[in-house]
């Protein structure tokens, strides 16, 4: 029996529902979230989000409790894997990524260190845990 093939990144429920909110508030019109990775911080780098309002050639879509996620090209294989999910605390809300390519994080929660997911590795894993 063949795996299921891993999905380039995951969106909770809670994610998707402030997505929706955002969609449905924002100025113009809106389809979904572009999710990226940039240069940035102490740590090297650090997600972006954007609105999308046409989806872009090249990009990953993906698409979970109705709401539109796409992966611009660069930050696929440092997205593999991950939850997409909305956390609000006393002092703060917002997007978080858990993230099993991030190596570390900087102390101030700007930036991460992130490393490119090893296909040979996640193709050797998959075989094993199929057998």
């Amino acid at each position: 029996m063949m795996a299921p093939a891993m999905k380039l990144i995951s969106v909770t429920e809670g994610a998707a529902a402030r997505l929706r909110d955002i969609i449905e508030n924002a100025d113009g019109a809106v389809t979904g979230l572009r999710v990226g990775v940039k240069n940035a911080g102490c740590a090297g780098m650090a997600y972006t989000m954007d609105y999308v309002k046409e989806p872009i050639a090249g990009d990953d879509h993906v698409r979970e409790h109705g709401v539109d996620v796409y992966i611009e090209p660069k930050a696929m294989l440092f997205l593999l894997g991950s939850v997409m999910d909305y956390e609000t605390s006393k002092l703060s809300s917002g997007f978080t990524f858990k993230n099993p390519n991030e190596v570390s994080a900087c102390g101030c929660g700007e930036s991460v260190e992130l490393k490119k997911a090893d296909l040979e590795e996640l193709a050797a894993a998959r075989a094993a845990n199929a057998g």
